[in-house]
């Protein structure tokens, strides 16, 4: 029995060592970073997948064994990091164009090897991407301000950011991106530069520790190293004009402050800050946003050619360099054409980005004006970046739809000419590098949403692609994450590419705006379906980002007038998406038996999709609310109301399950969670970010509904309420040469124009506004300094019209700050009528009691008085000098 036991011992023994491939590898670039790092990884798939593997120039490989070469053959006739991969025999040749071109060759090889469990034979090909910049980026910011602090402003400590440090994370996230061959990493802060270095003329500018600044050193030579040999680029984001918080203290002024004009003192130390980092940091690029802290497209323009781009020269000259490394310039709250055209003369090395659907996932369809801007980008010369931004459509629940994404790149590509992408991570981009799901241990943005950044990558890569094809691909990825078969994981593909569809679709048709002002996700009032203006929606987001068609209101007016529609039309879209929603959720439960592996991530996705099967149906009912209430508006019957009292209730059934299906599941919504996030209802204090918290807003709204529809049933079809005058507050001037003047008919708005006044809402009648001169206010900007006993709202009137001599209003798109005073939505819609002037639509700035100064950027508007903050301004739409109430049946909601 013994001597058996032995003989089959050696037998097994034997079967395993001879079964063993060997592999010589044979680095033909030695010294190369990305080529070692290339040829490690190979390594290690290769003993993965039991090969013997042997790493070395002088190795020979016998006539049974693999050999495998990596080098670099600069004479290929194939684009910057391209390679090609031949096989001969037992021999495989990986040739990269560029040192990044052998790597990206070496992570081919590796998924083939991981695809086929060994190695393959009669490997004869090329290729080479499309888009020569792919990256993504991680926002270095927080769901909530720090501590006297504001928007964006959030020095580099471990403190802050602990998993800033953690190198083990970083490794992972690289090697994330470059198994999906992108080459490029963004870092989004406001300030980052007093974190990072140290000037000599502002020493106390720094705001953090000698031991944090030290722990920054590293980390910055640790992670441009790692990202270096893996072809990745670094590239620092910062906004304009921001100033760190010691500097700003130390001169008693803001860390930043939209009206401020550039000063000499801020334009130096922003100048010598960026000298300073490229100096210490050549291997990082930079990316400059020329918002949202300055006032006009001029300011910008100078900022750019006077501070930023003297700066990187002032860096690039101390360290002996006549070359010119990009620079980014990202096109928010600027004119970057103008911009660009005007450095060009003083660099040449340029590079522009803009927002590919706005803050949101909405088309691949994209049209209108915003598609002209990315075009004309696209035609200056230089490499256009798509930003694909934010993502607050999609918040929080998992997106994955390939063929969604693979038509987005595409256009990307036809109609707006870009080559390069800038990905946002798809979901937690405030809380990253962390998901929103509740689970024991916090799950990592990166692995959760692994398809997202696949897929984007894949079609970056090469976006013209066989659908067929696609669908075996990622159906097979999908059978590798969740062991279910083929057929199951056709079902799960099926599931992210229904859902795929919805959010973007009702957004796109419904949304206030695609910007992080509102999270789509958590539903919508009724006030802001039936008169969504009053929110502060912008024509060019609905002219750009889907398809050609009717909003709600225009599609009720044609309903009534009995008028042929035009493409994309309410119905249509609510349709679909409950369509969308079942198809998804019948797909998902027909894959679940099939699981085998990752067993609690399907839970988490299946749990997902039918978060979208809820939502769909919802938010659908919702709409047909809204349809039937502005039937009413036309109709005066109020068995509509009865009608659509009925169907928002149904809605709420919905919404019902939508909690129950996150509540253990899901920390939050939005992952910005501050008084920028205004729709559907502010975030202020970090609340009002779960279904559970909207739900007590939403059946409050119902029971509004009913006692409205019951006030119009005692009072008559067309019974509306009173609206009570404003009482004004008692306020001192502090500049004598300033002056009230009542608000009533006659009056002249400014004091050198002959405009009047016809006519204001009823509750500015009993208001005082303050009557400035037209051209000092749109060179200069307006200034107000009172003093009050008691804290105010001052109401500021913003004429609704693009023409660049008057002020633009608050607008959180491009203005972070745009809410800092409670100011970013409209109170009254129209409120004033000026003859042959555009609409005036009023906004409201809370100020405590004592001495203040109300600063405005430049533009003519109009001071209409001040008010008690205590006192409640009702939204509305006034309808004078505008187009019309179209409203009037939004009070019924509130």
């Amino acid at each position: 029995m013994i001597i058996k036991n032995i003989l089959l011992f050696l037998s097994c023994f034997s079967i395993t060592a001879f079964a063993a491939e060997k592999v010589v590898m044979v680095n033909s670039a030695p010294g190369n970073a990305r080529v070692e790092y290339g040829i490690d990884r190979v390594k290690t798939a290769l003993e993965k997948q039991g090969y013997l593997v042997d790493v070395s120039p002088k190795a020979k490989a016998s006539k049974k064994d693999w050999k495998i070469s990596v080098g670099i053959d600069t004479v290929q006739t194939i684009a910057k990091e391209g390679y090609s991969v031949k096989t001969v025999g037992q021999s495989i040749a990986i040739k990269g164009k560029d040192a990044s071109g052998a790597l990206y060759g070496c992570i081919d090889l590796i998924a083939k090897l991981n695809e086929k469990k060994s190695l393959p034979a009669d490997l004869n090909y090329s290729d080479h991407p499309e888009m020569v910049l792919r990256g993504a980026c991680i926002g270095v910011q927080k769901p909530y301000y720090l501590p006297g602090r504001t928007v964006y402003e959030y020095p580099y400590t471990p403190e802050v950011f602990p998993w800033l440090y953690d190198k083990a994370m970083w490794i992972k996230y690289l090697d994330m991106l470059v198994d999906n061959k992108m080459n490029s990493v963004y870092l989004w802060n406001g300030h980052p530069f007093a974190s990072l270095v140290k000037l000599k003329d502002y020493p106390f500018a720094v705001e953090v520790s000698d031991e944090d600044f030290k722990k920054n050193e590293e980390l910055f030579a640790f992670l441009t190293k790692e990202a270096n040999k893996r072809g990745i680029w670094v590239i620092q984001m910062f906004y304009n004009i921001l100033v760190s918080k010691p500097f700003a203290e130390h001169y008693g002024i803001k860390t930043q402050d939209r009206s401020r004009p550039i000063t000499p003192l801020i334009a130096d130390y922003t100048r010598k800050s960026i000298a300073a980092f490229i100096e210490k940091y050549p291997n990082v690029g930079l990316l400059v946003c020329l918002g949202e802290a300055m006032d006009t497209y001029d300011d910008d323009r100078e900022w750019f050619t006077k501070t930023i781009i003297p700066g990187v020269k002032d860096g690039l000259k101390a360290l002996g360099r006549t070359d010119e490394p990009p620079i980014i310039l990202r096109n928010h709250d600027t004119d970057a054409k103008m911009v660009i055209t005007a450095s060009l003369p003083l660099y040449k090395n340029l590079y522009t980005m803009n927002k590919y659907n706005g803050e949101s996932l909405t088309t691949y369809q994209p049209r209108g004006p915003w598609t002209a801007v990315n075009k004309g980008l696209s035609e200056l010369g230089s490499i256009f970046i798509e930003n694909v931004h934010i993502l607050a459509n999609l918040e929080p629940f998992r997106y994955g739809s390939p063929d969604f994404i693979q038509k987005a790149v595409k256009a990307m590509h036809s109609a707006q000419g870009a080559n390069a992408l800038h990905l946002y991570p798809q979901a937690s981009y405030w809380d990253w590098p962390y998901s929103a799901d509740k689970a024991d241990k916090r799950l990592l943005e990166m692995d959760r949403d692994w398809i997202w950044y696949s897929a984007w990558s894949r079609y970056a890569w090469k976006a013209d692609r066989d659908r067929s094809d696609e669908v075996n691909y990622w159906s097979a990825r999908l059978d590798s994450m969740y062991q279910c078969g083929t057929d199951a994981a056709k079902n799960i593909l099926t599931a992210y590419e229904e859902d795929g569809e919805i959010s973007p679709q009702l957004l796109r048709k419904f949304g206030i705006t695609e910007g992080n002002r509102q999270t789509f996700l958590l539903g919508m009032f009724m006030s802001q379906l039936v008169n969504p203006k009053k929110w502060t929606t912008y024509p060019e987001f609905f002219a750009s980002c889907g398809p050609e068609g009717e909003l709600l209101s225009e599609y009720m007016t044609k309903e009534w007038n009995h008028q042929p529609h035009v493409g994309e039309i309410p119905p249509q879209m609510i349709a679909t998406a409950v369509a969308h929603g079942a198809a998804g959720a019948k797909a998902i439960e027909l894959a679940a038996p099939h699981v085998t592996k990752n067993r609690a991530e399907f839970e988490r996705l299946r749990n997902d999709v039918h978060c979208y099967d809820a939502f769909a149906n919802f938010f659908a009912l919702k709409v047909k609310t809204a349809m039937l209430a502005m039937e009413y508006g036309h109709s005066g019957r109020i068995a509509d109301l009865d009608s659509a009292a009925a169907l928002l209730d149904k809605s709420l059934v919905y919404y019902r399950r939508l909690v129950d299906l996150t509540k253990d599941t899901y920390l939050y919504a939005n992952s910005m969670q501050t008084g920028q996030r205004k729709i559907p209802i502010s975030s202020a204090g970090g609340k009002n970010k779960t279904w559970a918290e909207l739900l007590l807003h939403f059946e409050e709204e119902l029971a509004t509904f009913r006692k409205n529809i019951a006030f119009v049933k005692q009072n008559g079809g067309n019974a509306v309420r009173t609206v009570q005058p404003l009482k004004a507050a008692e306020v001192t001037l502090l500049d004598k040469s300033q002056q009230f003047y009542p608000l009533m008919k006659g009056e002249k708005v400014f004091g050198d124009k002959e405009y009047q006044i016809n006519a204001v809402a009823d509750e500015l009648k009993q208001l005082k506004g303050i009557r400035f001169n037209f051209e000092n206010q749109a060179s200069a900007g307006t200034t107000v300094a009172f003093e009050n006993k008691k804290p105010v709202n001052v109401l500021v009137g913003y004429f609704n019209t693009p023409k660049g001599e008057y002020a633009k209003a608050p607008k959180l798109e491009i203005d972070a700050s745009a809410n800092d005073f409670g100011q970013a939505d409209v109170k009254i819609f129209n409120a004033v009528e000026i003859p042959d002037r555009a609409a005036v639509n009023v906004h409201s700035y809370t100020f405590p009691a004592g001495k203040n100064k109300l600063t405005l950027g430049k533009g003519a508007l109009m001071i209409l008085g001040f008010t008690d903050a205590s006192e409640k301004i009702t939204p509305r739409n006034a309808g004078l000098g505008g187009e019309g109430d179209a409203g009037n049946v939004d009070w019924l909601f509130n």
